[in-house]
């Protein structure tokens, strides 16, 4: 039997463990990435196990994130990172010379490497052949420090594509319509691969689209083969000698998928399941109303993709564009790391030539490199942009996660992002789609929801065709090179006072009493456990950060999360989160577990939670915990009493257990998904409390 690519690349950086879907693995990490956002606590938690130099191939400190600067606590952020950088042999990549995915997709990026980043979105490196996966904050940290990241072996979906894309439809429709066939629910501990003659169409930006947003399907990572596309991109980055061949045996065997989908409730996702996949079989309805669905790989003939959205608020209410056509559209926003790539600017810009942005529409364009916006710079595209009426926007994550470019109270905002939840713009009640550029300039000249294919048909535009440069240009005086070990050792590291080591977790208890804090629904994302956008600066002094814990639920006059869990806490008991179906959806910010931990929480009950944020809380000491039998999440409310007796030996055992209800006088029961080795940090505290966590 062949072996997947995924496979392939794992069994050569493979270290502990057995390449068997399902069972804990350990990888050897060659390169990492961090971001201001979460590379501070990154470099804290490092500085905290005593490594005195970084031990990968490549580790790269960006600054990309928190660029608004109000106040001292971003330029401080800022000032550590460049710092610790010198110090412990990372390279940092200064303010603005662009997003972290894109610059290391430019710069750093190499076929067959493993890739660990404290972002979410790091699988973008998928692009290039790499096994390229987003991880928490101490998880990067001992990967720079020389340890083996740990995770799920996968199942892997293969994603055959077939055809050639058509005019003015886009990479980012394939991922769309890879988000309403998978969703994002149920895919943890798995892979996307791509494969299939349909492949050798999509260039190394197209395909960095799809793994980048793969994100939102909550799959480890997502890949592509390396193969003529791939070099050409490499040769032209300068770096032709990086490149290798890479791709699946043709033989390869891909897994089936079984899901539980509710029959009525998911009917549009069982009909796209139908008619995009392999091999489907649908079981008959239980008393509740699941069907189990079953199917192989996945097949998108890509000249049968029409352009699509995500429609508010989540990723996967993917709807054709055509479906909205003639809504009016107040704002537009093309960037961000999933579609600011020159192949995409440039397609827009020559959309644009001799035209101007519709009057009511507030059009923003954010390159997503310094190398993309000098080439659009030098070539007259930029000029043709703000000539067009357009904002230019600085290069980095800014309106993606909430910093500046708010759209007005009811306002319908496109943007080529990769989330769209509720809230993320900075707006609450905001009405966000996401979109390809295509699709967004469109809007942009028409002023309303518009396929881009009329276009032609109405207004006489050909599609442009933007080929990939030859050579693009490279400056890399903003990427900073680590010093040598020897001059190394004499550098300062600049430490502010907003920069605050974070605080340790405490041992579990024989017994573990506690008392529900907060009672949350499905698809609960780390935006909503801890906000960005202007809090996003108090990321580096947990204390303060910690006061902002589900702000978004606060109400004005009654005492916010914080303030009762605090409560709590000094009433000697532990805090206690139970919430829905997917907890912990978006972000990897390990924030979400670090400030919650705190605050005094030690356990979250879930119907179901994301592979990051799992990780994040077993790291932090919070035990994950999923009910047995779901219907019992119902009987269970915000200030009820609940005690596991014998926790710690419960957590051991690796079996079911039961939660008493004090308040409700009943029981239920839960299971803990952690491996020996995450139990012991559970018992710890966390990571930080295990010795040799390196």
């Amino acid at each position: 039997m062949g072996e997947t690519l995924t496979y392939r690349i794992l069994r050569e950086h493979l270290v502990e463990g057995e390449l068997k879907a399902g069972s804990e693995i350990g990888i050897r990490i060659d390169q990492t990435l961090t971001q201001d956002a979460t590379g501070t606590t990154a470099f804290l938690l490092l500085e905290a196990m005593g490594i005195p130099r970084v031990r990968t191939e490549v580790s790269v400190s960006y600054v990309d994130h928190n660029m608004s600067q109000f106040g001292p606590e971003n330029h401080n952020d800022h000032l550590y990172l460049q710092s610790i950088a010198t110090k412990l042999g990372a390279y940092h990549s200064r303010p603005g010379n662009g997003i972290c995915h894109q610059v290391h997709l430019e710069r750093f990026g190499r076929p067959g490497r493993t890739l660990l980043g404290s972002d979410s979105h790091t699988p973008t490196g998928g692009g290039i052949g790499m096994i390229a996966i987003g991880a928490g904050g101490l998880d990067v940290a001992v990967a720079m420090g020389g340890g083996a990241f740990y995770t799920t072996c996968p199942r892997v979906i293969g994603v055959e594509l077939r055809g050639k894309l058509r005019p003015w439809v886009a990479a980012k429709d394939i991922i769309l319509r890879l988000l309403s066939v998978l969703t994002t629910r149920g895919n943890v501990g798995c892979v996307v691969e791509y494969f299939g003659p349909g492949v050798r169409s999509l260039p190394v930006p197209a395909r960095a689209t799809c793994t980048n947003m793969g994100a939102e399907l909550g799959v480890t990572t997502s890949i592509f083969p390396s193969d003529a596309k791939t070099k050409e991109f490499l040769v032209a980055q300068g770096r032709g000698g990086q490149f290798a061949a890479l791709a699946a045996d043709d033989d390869a065997k891909y897994d089936r998928i079984v899901k539980k989908l509710h029959a009525e409730n998911d009917a549009a996702v069982i009909a796209n399941i139908r008619r995009w996949c392999a091999d489907v079989t649908v079981g008959a309805p239980d008393a509740a109303g699941m069907a189990e669905v079953s199917f192989g790989r996945i097949v998108i003939d890509l000249d049968k993709l029409e352009p699509l959205a995500a429609a508010p608020s989540s990723p996967d209410n993917v709807v054709p564009v055509a479906a909205q056509k003639g809504m009016k559209v107040d704002q537009v926003l093309i960037g961000s790391c999933t579609n600011s790539s020159y192949q995409d600017l440039m397609l827009c810009t020559r959309v644009l030539k001799g035209r101007h942005v519709h009057p009511d529409v507030e059009l923003g364009i954010a390159p997503g490199s310094r190398q993309v916006l000098a080439m659009l710079a030098e070539n007259g595209a930029l000029a043709e942009f703000v000539r067009a009426g357009a904002r230019i926007i600085e290069s980095a994550c800014g309106p993606c996660i909430g910093q500046g470019f708010s759209p007005a109270d009811g306002a319908v905002t496109l943007r080529t992002f990769n989330r769209n939840f509720a809230g993320r713009t900075g707006t609450k009640g905001d009405r966000c789609y996401l979109v390809s550029p295509e699709t967004a300039v469109a809007a942009a000249l028409t002023g309303q929801f518009t396929d881009p294919r009329e276009l032609t048909k109405k207004l006489g535009i050909a599609c442009p065709r933007v080929a990939m440069p030859k050579k693009f240009l490279i400056d890399d005086e903003m990427l900073q090179p680590p010093l040598p070990p020897k001059k190394a050792l004499g550098a300062k590291i600049v430490r502010g006072a907003t920069i605050v080591k974070p605080p340790g977790g405490e041992k579990l208890p024989e017994t573990l009493r506690g008392r529900v804090i907060l009672k949350v629904g499905d698809k609960i994302t780390t935006d909503h456990i801890m906000p960005a956008g202007t809090f996003l600066k108090h990321r580096s002094n947990v204390p303060v950060y910690a006061k902002y814990v589900f702000h978004c639920f606060n109400e004005d006059g009654a005492p916010t999360f914080a303030e009762r869990a605090l409560a709590v806490k000094a009433a000697g008991q532990a805090g206690v989160i139970v919430a829905g179906d997917s907890y912990g959806q978006g972000s990897s910010r390990e924030h979400a577990a670090l400030c919650p931990m705190y605050l005094g929480v030690r356990a979250v009950i879930a119907k179901s939670l994301e592979r990051i944020h799992a990780a994040n809380l077993i790291n932090f000491g919070i035990i994950p915990l999923m009910f047995v039998n779901e219907p019992d999440y119902d009987g269970i409310d915000a200030g009820d009493a609940l005690c596991i007796v014998n926790a710690r030996q419960a957590i051991e055992s690796g079996k079911p257990f039961n939660v008493i209800n004090q308040t409700k006088a009943n029981t239920f029961q839960v299971t803990c998904s952690a491996s020996a080795r995450q139990i012991g940090m559970l018992l710890a505290g966390g990571a930080l409390n295990v010795r040799g966590n390196t």
